[in-house]
């Protein structure tokens, strides 16, 4: 047991000493703990599952929601300021008090069990959640789903966003195996949305044994954009002249038409109206996302850190071409696919920068610059530190350039703080 004068930073780095793994998926440890607990279940719980877009379902479900009244705690990770952000309140980020009782209540009943920082931290929010009262939660699967620390709770409905190549050393180096894996959010008779109009066979037919309720895109709802509107078509509802989601690019299209079906299938007709479905979705920012920042210098932040996101990202940039050049500064985790990446960005890059993301498991900015120099058959300038790297990218961009930043939310946190705190 800690003492309650420990700050959350000295938590945090303690949760990282706790297990000898840094990643340990299997539900065991996380049941037994939360049994201990004793905690009070929620009336709804969504679980948000999937290779990409996770973040961006959960912050439209959530505003969504809202407008039912509902008591509403949300559960996302990993963060990209502060830790904070992984749990939220009725909207609010939770305060570092509340997060360092719920650690102490998690440690005073853990016991010999060996729990990964993510486990810990989900547990910790369960409490959060279960001390405040709140009746609905929204969880972000943090990774796969079958053995993910997040499955350990008992959903009413869950959402597959997409499925793509991540994760590979955990969740298997196929489609059809992370699509397994994805798929252990779903429960008997509870419905479960999959949200790309390409679904695995390994979704339909663990679907079909487990007697889930599918829905999928494309065949039990649909969308289409149509300029700066869209409209969106379910099993019992019909949406026309939608507002564009806040949150921009086209594939938050598609993320919202998900949610909604999650929402027709887990029985919300009220929330399903053109007014309130507009009004919600334009209402949700999320940092990190195909953001744009002017400081002097124009900045496109994206999180982009395996090669599906990097083709939605590059689809963007392709969308939105400047007259003068494109920098890319670029810092990636050492389980991720750097050549796929930077072959889907390469057309629209014509300066590379490599820099070291803030994890230990960081790839190193020499060896970075030389995976993406091998190809794009060109140079990588090699930054010493996030810090010089930005005021490089700001000296050479000029008034028609821009600068990219992704390949990681640990590159992506470390980096808005900066530009934050410049303007």
């Amino acid at each position: 047991m800690y003492g309650a004068a420990m700050p959350l930073s000295d938590w945090l780095a303690r949760l990282e000493t706790i297990s000898s793994r840094e990643i340990d998926l299997g539900l065991e440890r996380v049941a037994t703990v939360l049994d201990r607990l004793e905690l009070a279940p929620a009336r709804q719980v969504f679980h948000i599952a999937g290779t990409n877009g996770k973040g961006s379902s959960v912050a439209m479900l959530e505003s969504l929601l809202q407008s039912t009244g509902a008591r509403i705690g949300c559960y996302t990770s990993p963060h990209i300021l502060h830790y904070n952000e992984r749990m939220r309140i009725d909207g609010r980020d939770v305060s570092d008090a509340e997060i360092i009782a719920s650690f102490e209540r998690v440690e005073a009943v853990r016991g010999d069990e060996e729990l990964t920082y993510f486990e810990f931290g989900t547990l910790a929010a369960l409490v959060v959640f279960a001390d405040a009262g709140m009746d609905t939660l929204i969880l972000e699967v943090g990774m796969g789903g079958r053995l993910d620390a997040v499955n350990a709770v008992e959903p009413t409905a869950g959402l597959i966003t997409n499925i793509a190549l991540d994760h590979c050393a955990w969740l298997g180096d196929s489609i059809e195996a992370i699509a397994f894996e994805k798929a252990g959010i779903m429960r008997p008779g509870k419905p479960v949305v999959f949200g790309a109009r390409d679904i695995p066979q390994a979704i339909l037919g663990l679907a079909e044994n487990v007697g889930a309720r599918l829905q999928v895109a494309g065949r039990d709802f649909d969308w289409q954009i149509d300029g700066d509107t869209w409209s969106w078509q379910g099993r019992n509802h019909n949406l026309d002249e939608l507002a564009l989601p806040a949150l921009a690019g086209q594939h938050q299209v598609s993320n919202a038409a998900a949610v909604l079906a999650l929402l027709e299938a887990s029985g919300h007709d009220d929330i399903l109206t053109a007014d309130l479905v507009s009004t919600a979705l334009r209402s949700v920012h999320l940092d990190g996302r195909i953001q744009e920042i002017d400081n002097d210098t124009r900045w496109i932040v994206d999180v982009a850190h395996n090669p599906a996101a990097a083709e939605v990202l590059a689809a963007e940039l392709a969308e939105q071409p400047v007259s003068g050049q494109t920098i890319a500064i670029v810092g990636m985790l050492d389980d991720k696919d750097v050549e796929g990446v930077v072959t889907h960005l390469q057309p629209h890059v014509d300066q590379w920068m490599a820099v070291a993301a803030d994890s230990h498991r960081a790839i190193s900015a020499d060896e970075l610059a030389r995976r993406v120099a091998n190809v794009t058959g060109s140079g990588c300038l090699v930054g010493d530190s996030l810090e010089s790297v930005l005021e490089r990218a700001e000296k050479i961009a000029g008034a028609n350039d821009r600068v990219l930043l992704t390949g990681s939310f640990y590159l992506v946190g470390p980096a808005l703080n900066q530009l934050y705190s410049r303007r």
